[in-house]
């Protein structure tokens, strides 16, 4: 084969473009399946009993109702891992909206008409929905998401602060938050005797279909799961969501394919939402900015279902350098839904408080935020004490200064007016782990000079296929058009799901591993490709595993330029920059939006987003998006993402890291920042509202 330029690192268009822009790219809902019915949930109305009985006569007197399932005539699952997945097993309700019927019907709209006809009847208990710091039930966990410990201490941080010539301690909030992608949770669950298969919007089909398995009691293989488009996760469709189980239970109760659709405002008390944090920060430090003493703790909220828990410290625990350290998380069980991932989990809240806490110390050290942050660069990993594949934060953090125009700038908070505007900048850190999971890949040469490659992954928006496509051309040493990236089934074998920025890390290994092993083939046979053709199958288990023990991470600095509205309070952001080091970037286009996307994200995160928690029912007040704000057009103005050129021969064959959730990380807290040094006012609750900051400023 000749040997031809690297695609890797090239500015390609996505190769499913023109499938995304005609509309022939086929979503979950939308594959054409004959003879199918549709479900509508029917969601609990009281947060937390049992139903005593459900009617459905009304509901099964309208024309076109098929059935009408609760706990009582539904197949019976087995015990799951995740509770929330055992769709109908009981009469016990957990949370106001849990799934506690559903209607089966010839159309959609007859479904939902069914679903409101049916009555349900309770016993209703006391409940509590409140999160709150002295509840006597808050307890540490053993370990967070992620695997991590629930708790870590180094030194003596008690001591460490009570010597410190200057310490910070201050509480920050985040709200509960919703994922809000634009495609719906939808599955379409067709039987074939003892055989499923789902046709998900799905950012992990191998595992979805793994797990459905597990809890109907099928063999491998039994389940197959399509998801060759989906439209945007955000975490939410990494795991199977109650909607997907209900789909499948459905289909096994009449006989025939059905569709479930949520619809949005069933979304979000169904498909999961980011947990609300209290987090403390306590930083020691000498008069030269030398942090002596670190102590995070964040408490957070889970459902009594399960303890799921969010690794909100655990940025902390790689960031700066300091001899005495201690992060803790509590987790108080709630009568709420159960909280799980969203765009970087535990990362983004967690780094708003550390990076505004750093903010603050910078004030009172009357230090300059950068320099605070460049003379706490630890050596090595301050908690593991393994050295760091690659860092380079400081060189983020001076190169992101410069382009933004930072120097000379003006510390003093409140002094910069463009008419009734108060103007300010601010910067904060970013860092996401580069986590690589094992994956196995299937490359094949066919007669006629074409190649396809296979795996399980899953394009949510963002770029996956064709990076992939990318990593595939380069190893067999060919255009790229002849090249097709096969994903979205599980039948492809095993492969993680698209999220924690790990998926273009771990299936590109996988798919470079088997490309390199068929190209070896190939050059053994002189090019020559037997009419069967030829294929090659890869497993990186061994190779993941056989890494050595590095602390590996992606690193950015964000940097934010807003204007506040002295007599309102109103801000308007007028300039994000994010400085990345992410390892190689693979398709510059492809990271460059995921970047952009990501700060996008954050300054939704840092001014609009917010669940409103009713106390008297336990879920959210604000349940569409009429009512729970995100950033709309007019919010976005200037944001500019560019990365540095960083080696790291530790990761993977391409070098590279995981861009997804990095630019979300730092956004928040720069945003703040700059939100004090435009007003004085430090607003430590987000999101940034008009309230939070006309309450600190003059005359209010």
């Amino acid at each position: 084969m000749t040997t031809l330029q690297r695609t890797v690192g090239a500015d390609v268009t996505r190769v499913e473009g023109r499938q995304k822009v005609t509309g022939t790219a086929l979503y979950a809902y939308e594959y054409p399946v004959p003879d199918a019915l549709y479900a509508w949930a029917v969601q609990s109305t009281v947060p937390r009993g049992r139903v005593r009985a459900v009617h459905a006569g009304a509901a099964l007197a309208l024309p076109g109702v098929v059935a009408v399932l609760d706990s009582r005539n539904v197949f019976r699952l087995r015990p799951a891992d995740d509770p929330e997945l055992a769709v109908l097993q009981s009469a016990d309700i957990a949370y106001r909206g849990q799934i506690v019927a559903a209607v089966v019907a010839n159309t959609y709209e007859t479904a939902g008409q069914a679903a409101a006809a049916v009555r349900v009847e309770y016993d209703v208990d006391d409940h509590d929905a409140e999160l709150t710091d002295g509840d006597p039930r808050i307890f540490v966990p053993d370990t967070v998401n992620g695997g991590y410990p629930g708790q870590t201490e180094t030194g003596d941080v008690e001591a460490a602060l009570a010597a410190a010539p200057v310490v910070l301690d201050a509480t920050y909030t985040t709200p509960p938050e919703h994922t809000s992608a634009m495609e719906p949770h939808a599955t379409i669950a067709v039987w074939d005797e003892d055989s499923l298969t789902l046709y998900n919007g799905d950012q992990g089909p191998w595992m979805t279909a793994a797990t459905l398995a597990e809890l109907f009691g099928l063999p491998e293989g039994a389940v197959r799961v399509v998801a060759d488009h989906t439209g945007g996760g955000f975490g939410s469709k990494a795991v199977p969501r109650p909607p997907t189980v209900l789909a499948a239970l459905a289909a096994r109760a009449v006989g025939r394919p059905v569709k479930v659709a949520a619809t949005r405002q069933q979304m979000f008390t169904m498909v999961t939402y980011r947990t609300p944090t209290l987090q403390r920060v306590r930083l020691g430090a000498e008069r030269d900015g030398r942090l002596t003493a670190v102590w995070h703790d964040a408490l957070q909220q889970s459902s009594t279902l399960a303890p799921y828990c969010e690794q909100t410290a655990t940025p902390t625990r790689v960031m700066y350098a300091a001899r005495h350290r201690r992060t803790t998380h509590r987790l108080a069980q709630l009568d709420v839904p159960t909280p799980s991932w969203m765009r970087a989990p535990g990362e983004a809240p967690g780094m708003f408080a550390l990076e505004s806490a750093m903010d603050e110390l910078a004030v009172a050290l009357g230090m300059d935020p950068i320099e605070l942050r460049v003379v706490n660069e630890p050596p090595v990993d301050p908690e593991s004490g393994h050295p760091f594949s690659s860092r380079n934060l400081v060189a983020c953090l001076r190169e992101g200064a410069a382009r933004f125009g930072w120097a000379g700038r003006d510390p003093a908070p409140g002094r910069r007016r463009e008419g009734r505007w108060l103007v300010g900048t601010g910067v904060a850190a970013s860092v996401f782990p580069a986590i690589t999971w094992p994956a196995t890949a299937t490359a094949r040469a066919e007669p006629d000079g074409t190649f396809t490659v296979r795996i399980a992954a899953a394009d949510i928006g963002t770029g996956a296929r064709t990076a992939l496509t990318q990593v595939a051309a380069d190893e067999l040493g060919v255009e790229i058009g002849r090249v097709t990236l096969d994903i979205g089934r599980s039948a492809y074998g095993q492969a993680p799901f698209a999220g924690g920025s790990m998926g273009t890390s771990s299936w590109g290994w996988a798919v470079a591993k088997a490309c390199r092993a068929l190209a070896k083939r190939l050059g053994e046979s002189a090019g020559a490709v037997p009419p069967g053709g030829l294929e090659e199958l890869a497993d990186t288990a061994e190779d993941v595993a056989a890494r050595r023990d590095f602390s590996r991470h992606a690193y950015g600095a964000q940097f934010a330029r807003v204007r506040v509205d002295a007599v309102t309070g109103q801000v308007r952001v007028d300039r994000l920059l994010g400085m990345f080091a992410a390892g190689r970037i693979i398709n510059p286009r492809t990271a460059g939006s995921q970047l952009r996307g990501g700060m996008c994200m954050g300054l939704s995160m840092a001014l609009h987003e917010g669940l409103e928690v009713d106390p008297r029912f336990g879920d959210f007040a604000n349940h569409d998006l009429a009512t729970y704000h995100i950033a709309a057009n007019a919010d976005v103005r200037d944001v500019q993402a560019y990365w540095l050129e960083e080696d790291d021969d530790e990761l993977n064959p391409m070098g590279s890291k995981g861009v997804g959730e990095l630019g979300i990380v730092g956004t928040a807290a720069a945003i703040a920042n700059a939100v004090y040094h435009a007003t004085g006012v430090r607003v430590r609750d987000l999101p940034i509202t008009v309230e939070r900051v006309r309450a600190g400023l003059p005359g209010h």
